[in-house]
This record gives structure tokens, C-alpha cells and sequence, in this order.
């Protein structure tokens, strides 16, 4: 498969790429304060190549970024889809969206596997009455090949009640074998652009979990074949600074080929949080700090929307002690990946456990 995009810069694509971030040390215990703060100072240094002032473009008091190179305006907080089918209410799930809507979110995450579809069921009848028109809607496929991804993203149109998305992600790239079989003649790339020229899909992107080196093949394997994703979605928080970390290997890369930046999992499905070593507040403002388009977290119910919309608001940048500080609390913790199960085991891996998703 080959496709010609002459806006693809090749020579950062490489797995090899180095940056002010990128030492094996920091996966070490007893980091120094100046070590600490040499690490918060090469974040802050990322921090400030951010395409758009997050101060200065707010709807509603939520600051709102640019989406790398597409030029699309999206909010800082991205409402996560799984957990909205956690909630045992439908109608409060709606609520939930609508009154995330309404304050100032625009981007709303989702996938086709989520919930057995029922994420994407309420968010579809939330999206109703006027709603569609005032959300960057993502979902996000596991087919890897033509057929099964092709099949996914008709059913996740028809269930989110509408005839585009505006981010169409492939969903879990985790496995070594994922890039190939995904770029393959067949592929489920095929699918995607097919849907793209026909007007269903505005942006394309991929998510994982897993690896930094997965993440570094996928767009390697992208730049082989002439394509330039528009977005990448990965752990980025606290924890992940210290441990096979996304930030420091990954993020570069992105920033330098305008790429949008969406940092999932800022608790880490509160799994972070039972570390006892950050606050929800403290964990959002880390993930806001970095250079990211739009932070996403899963909000099961009205309180937990509100601590999301109040740390939105409230997020002022962070020095480098100030990060210094919080890297330095999370260091013990983070070390060996215990709170960041969605590496180190496969208990986040859907398709793990559901192979036929990927065709």
C-alpha cells in the first residue's frame, strides 16, 4: 500500500529519534531534585511548541487548543466514551454529554467496541437535537483488515446517529504485527481512506497503551507508505513520566511533525490514584501541562464531569518545580508499572481478549 502525501516529513519518523527527554536514567530510582527538575524543564520546553494559546482561546471558561496540523479548535478536557456506560442510568449518560456540551467540551471520545456499542449508543441519542453540530466527535475501529474495519465504521455511524466523524482512530495498536497488517494492500487503512474520500471520516489517527516502540513503528510504518497521521492518542500522566514512557519517546515526535496530541488515561482508569500519590486535580493539571491537544477522561457521572470542568478552568501552566515536585512524588510508585496496568498486563486489552475484532 502506498499513498503520496507531500506534507510528510520522513526523517522524524525513524525509532531512532533522540530529544532532551529521551534518558534510559529516568526509568532508575532516586532520581536527584536537579535531575527532577531537568526533566520539568525539558517538558515545559515541549509545553511551549504547542500550536494555540490555551489562555487565550476559552468557550465557556475551558481552554481550548489546536488539533496539530488540522487546524481545528478542540478542548483541553475530551469527554471519554467508556465510562459513560458505566453509568447505570442511560438517560443520565445523556445528561452527562449534553451538560459537558453545554459547558464549554467539545470533543467527545468513543470507540466501537466500547460497552458492546452502547457507549455509542447514548452518545448517538445525546447528540440529538442540535447537539452533533457542536462536538468534534471521535470513535475508533479494531478491524485491521478492509472488510471488518469498513463493517465497524458503518455500525458506529449508524449507532452515533450521524453521517461523518470528525476523528476516526484505529483502535489498541499494541501488537508488533498491528502497523503491517493495518497498512497492508486489504488493510484496514484502505477502509478508512475509502470512507475519508466518500466524506464519512475528516481525520484519521490510532490509539495504543501498551508501547512507546508500537507507537514509534506505526508512524515509521505510515511514513513508508506516504501517510501522515492526523492524531495519536496514548497514556500520558504522572505515572508514565518514570515508566516505558509514552511522554519522553513518543511525544517528541509528534510535536515535531505537528501531529495532534490526545493524552488518555491522566488516572489510569483510577488506578493512580489508589498510589495515593496525586490528586485527581493534580493528575489533570500534569496531563494539561504537557504539550497535548485534549486531555481525555472518563466521567461516569455528574461530579466527576464537574472536577473535570473545574480542573479545565482552573489550569494555569506549571513551572518546572512545580512539576519537579509531582515527578518526584510518583517516582517510588511508578517504577515497576504496578499502577499502570494497561502496560504491563493485558486487563485494558480488549482485543486481547476479542481477537475476532480485528478481522
Amino acid at each position: 500500500m502506498t499513498i503520496n502525501d507531500p506534507n510528510v516529513n520522513q526523517s522524524n519518523f525513524g525509532c531512532t529519534l533522540q530529544s532532551p527527554l529521551l534518558d534510559s536514567a529516568n526509568q532508575d530510582a532516586g532520581f536527584s531534585r536537579r535531575q527532577f527538575v531537568g526533566m520539568a524543564a525539558a517538558s515545559l520546553l515541549m509545553a511551549g511548541r504547542v500550536s494555540g494559546s490555551a489562555e487565550s482561546n476559552r468557550k465557556n471558561g475551558i481552554p481550548y487548543r489546536t488539533l496539530g496540523h488540522t487546524g481545528e479548535q478542540v478542548s483541553v478536557i475530551g469527554l471519554g466514551g467508556y465510562h459513560l456506560a458505566r453509568q447505570g442510568d442511560p438517560e443520565e449518560s445523556i445528561r452527562i454529554i449534553r451538560t459537558g456540551i453545554d459547558e464549554g467540551i467539545n470533543f467527545l471520545d468513543n470507540c466501537w467496541d466500547y460497552n458492546g456499542g452502547e457507549s455509542e449508543i447514548r452518545m448517538g441519542k445525546a447528540l440529538r437535537d442540535g447537539y452533533r453540530g457542536k462536538a468534534f466527535l471521535m470513535t475508533k475501529i479494531d478491524g485491521r483488515t478492509k472488510t471488518a474495519a469498513g463493517a465497524q465504521l458503518n455500525e458506529s455511524l449508524r449507532r452515533l446517529q450521524t453521517d461523518r466523524i470528525d476523528l476516526l482512530q484505529f483502535h489498541e495498536v499494541i501488537r508488533d504485527s498491528d502497523p503491517e497488517r493495518i497498512f497492508a494492500e486489504g488493510g484496514g487503512m484502505d477502509a478508512v481512506l475509502d470512507a475519508k474520500k466518500a466524506g464519512k471520516v475528516r481525520f484519521i489517527g490510532f490509539t495504543g497503551h501498551k508501547s512507546p516502540d508500537i507507537h514509534l513503528k506505526m508512524l515509521a510504518t505510515a511514513s513508508k507508505h506516504g501517510f501522515k497521521f492526523d492524531a495519536v492518542q496514548m497514556p500520558l500522566n504522572v505515572m508514565d513520566a518514570h515508566f516505558n514512557s509514552f511522554e519522553k519517546r513518543v511525544l517528541p515526535v509528534l510535536i515535531e511533525n505537528g501531529i495532534g496530541v490526545l493524552g488518555m488515561k491522566p488516572m489510569g482508569d483510577q488506578i493512580i490514584l489508589e498510589s495515593k500519590t496525586a490528586t485527581p486535580t493534580e493528575c489533570l493539571y500534569y496531563s494539561m501541562n504537557l504539550p497535548t491537544s485534549v486531555v481525555i477522561t472518563g466521567c461516569d457521572s455528574m461530579e466527576i464531569l464537574q472536577q473535570a470542568l473545574h480542573a479545565a478552568r482552573s489550569f494555569q501552566p506549571m513551572d518546572s518545580s512545580q512539576v519537579a515536585a509531582l515527578l518526584a512524588k510518583t517516582s517510588k510508585a511508578a517504577e515497576a508499572g504496578q499502577f499502570e496496568l494497561y502496560k504491563t498486563s493485558h486487563q485494558f486489552d480488549g482485543t486481547y481478549a476479542n481477537p475476532q475484532w480485528l478481522g
